[in-house]
């Protein structure tokens, strides 16, 4: 895949380990995070943040010169801040891998408002700039903690030929992970790009247009979809062979095959909305609702509990639920698998 969103709630598992549990083989809950080291994988910003391969991570950066460091949209940082993350390096080069709390011990810069309208570590909120602007990276995680070492990837000029092979190299992983795509989703991904290479900002509209152009398409029912040049036999003149296939799976939210809601309403038929951040009272579907895949087709949600060491279902609808018995045994297959990847087993 090239790139897994992360995401920090659990319920009943994060996000990353959500997607990867039908992808790897023998996953289990939190695999990612005690295997990143020895794994060639980075914590980094893609269309979204998560876990990129290096080789990936090598196209998006340097995202600025490490003399001018730059915030997510190319805005440089003012003389003030550049002074705080020169002493702020120099005393991660000297210790190694640090837990944010020491940096805050250390500097104590204090406090600023994050993105989410509540306060945070200012050292944190640097650390993570830091992280962006690809002087540090992610040495691994404590409790879910981020620890950071001091990094620094290649600044060899980078000419048009080669800017343009890599943009081009992007656009393939953003496609490959999530087509076949409608043409406004694919724009939607594409524009996302500008955080994973805010120093070419200003050239991804004619990268839209450059990728609609190189990538295949059809037109169905008034809607144009792309996909890669070498997957034709994927998209065109098959049937679906999940039809036939007998099995459940709970999708994560962020799942790519649930992840462009535009799409999920076309090729299901209803409306799917991820409403951990929307007030109780106001949730239709449930906190965490998991989309729950019959055969080839979403046909409603289940949201996930643990209750003394035993995983609690509510299922959800949109039409009657299957009756049969199949249905039934499949159910309770991916409720088994389900525990297994939490270890809830004995």
């Amino acid at each position: 895949m090239g790139f897994v969103q992360a995401d920090p709630i659990r319920s009943p598992a994060r996000a990353q380990d959500l997607i990867l549990r039908h992808r790897v083989d023998d996953y289990r809950a939190g695999d990612i995070e005690r295997l990143y080291t020895s794994l060639d994988i980075e914590e980094d910003f893609f269309v979204n943040y998560g876990y990129v391969t290096r080789s990936l991570q090598s196209l998006m950066h340097p995202r600025s010169d490490s003399l001018v460091p730059a915030d997510d949209v190319g805005k440089p940082w003012p003389a003030a801040k550049k002074k705080r993350a020169k002493l702020l390096l120099d005393f991660i080069r000297e210790r190694g891998a640090v837990h944010p709390r020491q940096v805050d011990e250390h500097f104590s810069h204090g406090k600023v408002t994050n993105y989410w309208g509540g306060s945070s570590n200012a050292t944190t909120h640097l650390l993570d700039a830091m992280h962006y602007n690809g002087m540090l990276r992610i040495a691994r995680r404590e409790k879910g903690i981020r620890l950071y070492s001091a990094y620094q990837h290649d600044s060899a000029p980078i000419d048009n030929v080669e800017r343009e092979a890599r943009i081009d190299a992007l656009v393939d992983v953003v496609v490959k992970i999530y087509a076949p795509l409608p043409g406004p989703s694919l724009s939607f991904y594409l524009r996302r790009l500008r955080y994973a290479v805010p120093q070419w900002r200003d050239e991804l509209k004619n990268v839209i247009l450059r990728a609609k152009e190189r990538l295949n398409h059809t037109k169905i029912a008034d809607v144009e979809w792309y996909w890669q040049r070498d997957e034709d036999d994927l998209f065109v003149g098959r049937k679906s062979t999940l039809a036939n296939i007998d099995q459940v799976r709970f999708l994560a939210p962020f799942d790519p095959l649930v992840h462009d809601r535009d799409r999920f309403e076309k090729l299901w038929g209803w409306t799917y909305r991820f409403e951990a951040y929307t007030p109780a009272a106001k949730r239709k579907l449930g906190y965490y609702a998991m989309p729950l895949l019959w055969r080839d087709r979403v046909i409603g949600w289940v949201n996930l509990s643990i209750k003394a060491n035993t995983l609690m279902p509510e299922f959800g609808y949109v039409g009657p639920a299957p009756r049969d018995r199949i249905f039934k045994k499949e159910l309770e297959a991916e409720m088994e698998r389900m525990r297994a990847f939490l270890d809830l087993t004995f």
